[in-house]
């Protein structure tokens, strides 16, 4: 590739998750990774701090994305649908990507070091959702509450939407994990439990 090709940094990151599947996280170098880009190691070194954010690089936006919506919800949404429509508006720009996204899904559950990254993703984004709904005025310890059980949605859909016969939307499944979550908690306890 010349040069002065453009979007080096989609390259790398497709070159990086093609690598990953290939040869696995460990023996993939950003040598390979810019080398397989047709860049040199200053230009990945340039977008990425190391082979292991190439998979992390839009956690970022997916929060903003998801703050934003979460504070302009209507004042009378209840928290939890809050979360909900701030889950979706972070989910929307990856339906583009869901090829890529099961690469990277790949990826991370062949390496320990990753999941605990992915884990440490989710837990900014629980964070940062609750930070919101305590703007919008919503106490403890319903706002953890809501952020936790909006950003379980999110995880679960996201399974749900990568496998390979999957056809909704990721939207599509964070809604229906929310509402499957609502059926649960909408059933009657169990004798066990009205016991306690």
């Amino acid at each position: 590739m010349g040069r002065w090709q453009p979007d080096a940094r989609g390259r790398l990151q497709l070159a990086a998750l093609e690598l990953y599947g290939e040869q696995g996280f460990e023996q993939t170098t950003v040598a390979d990774i810019a080398e397989r880009a047709g860049v040199t190691e200053r230009t990945f070194f340039r977008h990425f701090a190391d082979k292991r954010e190439v998979l992390f690089d839009g956690a970022s936006e997916l929060e903003r994305r998801a703050v934003e919506a979460i504070l302009v919800a209507p004042p009378s949404c209840p928290p939890v649908e809050a979360v909900g429509a701030g889950m979706a508006a972070a989910a929307a720009p990856l339906d583009e990507v869901r090829d890529y996204s099961r690469l990277r899904a790949a990826a991370i559950a062949g390496h320990a070091s990753l999941q605990e990254r992915e884990l440490l993703k989710l837990a900014a984004l629980t964070a940062a959702a609750t930070a919101a709904l305590h703007e919008r005025g919503v106490p403890e310890p319903a706002a953890t509450l809501a952020a936790e059980v909006g950003v379980a949605a999110f995880k679960v859909g996201f399974g749900w939407w990568i496998a390979d016969d999957a056809t909704d939307t990721l939207t599509a499944c964070i809604r229906s994990a929310l509402d499957q979550l609502r059926a649960l908690t909408s059933q009657p306890a169990t004798r066990a439990a009205a016991d306690r």
